[in-house]
């Protein structure tokens, strides 16, 4: 199928709408209800079009990376606070200051599967996705744009205004109103997921997608968890399997990892991954 927009057989969307600056100025003409839908700005952010703004939102990032050859991914969830050892000044507290070590791990991490994915596939697999932010994700990006390689951010417009990082891919520089499609996009080509400390927003999704995985509504994918100290200490992982509330084979669907090199190691011998559970165990 010849897809040049020059063999089509109907008009093309943007030609009409540099048509309708031509016609008469009348009061007809001028009424909002005369604008061409899909030029209505107005219209589209109706209450009403809330399912459309949705759809919209789920198809403009799954378009732009297929056209920029993102086969599969890498997920880095962390910290937005997490500074690189660099910026920590006086006023930093000690504990923040120790956390910083994970900004460079997650920086050394996201480069060496940058190289590996240049080498392996020209980029085109296991391509670094974050949330776009700082912290964390900034080194996530970071890292890709050490290796010479691209690497994608998933934004989402908050009250505080968070800023893309300077290291994301612009071609793969996303923006998101909806936290629910945003989701879907760090999930929908995830080929492993590396999670560091974090807050509430690491919490949940380490949360959300450890239930995929252990509902069996997502392949199972290496699940890496950086910082045995921190996790061990913030979620007692053992106590949920011990009163029940998990399986002890659920404590087998994440690895708790220290450095890059083990993330690494990790990934290349998980067992199971790309098959999904049949069953919950326990139920």
């Amino acid at each position: 199928m010849n897809d040049d927009p020059r063999n089509r057989s109907f008009r093309d969307a943007q030609e009409d709408i540099r048509s309708t600056s031509g016609v008469p100025d009348t009061e007809q003409t001028r009424s909002p209800v005369y604008r061409l839908a899909y030029d209505d700005l107005d219209f589209i952010l109706r209450d009403e079009l809330r399912p459309v703004r949705l759809q919209l939102e789920l198809l403009k990032p799954e378009i732009m990376m297929t056209e920029q050859g993102v086969d599969s991914t890498i997920v880095l969830f962390g910290g937005a606070r997490i500074k690189p050892p660099e910026q920590t000044t006086e006023a930093t507290t000690p504990a923040m200051a120790e956390m910083s070590r994970f900004y460079e791990e997650a920086r050394r991490f996201a480069r060496i599967m940058t190289e590996r994915s240049l080498a392996r596939s020209g980029g085109r697999e296991d391509i670094i996705v974050t949330g776009g932010g700082p912290g964390v994700m900034e080194a996530g990006n970071r890292g890709a744009a050490d290796a010479g390689g691209k690497s994608i951010g998933l934004n989402i417009v908050l009250p505080h205004e968070q800023a893309p990082n300077q290291y994301v891919t612009p071609e793969l520089c996303f923006n998101f109103h909806y936290f629910g499609v945003r989701k879907m996009h760090f999930l929908m080509r995830a080929r492993a997921i590396a999670i560091f400390p974090g807050g509430f927003g690491t919490m949940d999704e380490l949360f959300e997608a450890l239930t995929l995985i252990q509902t069996g509504r997502m392949r199972q994918v290496p699940f890496l968890l950086f910082g045995r100290d921190f996790w061990e200490r913030v979620i007692d992982f053992e106590a949920l399997a011990e009163v029940g509330t998990i399986s002890d084979d659920d404590l087998t669907l994440f690895r708790i990892v220290e450095t890059a090199e083990e993330a690494v190691t990790a990934i290349d011998t998980w067992d199971g991954a790309g098959t999904k559970r049949g069953v919950i165990p326990g139920r």
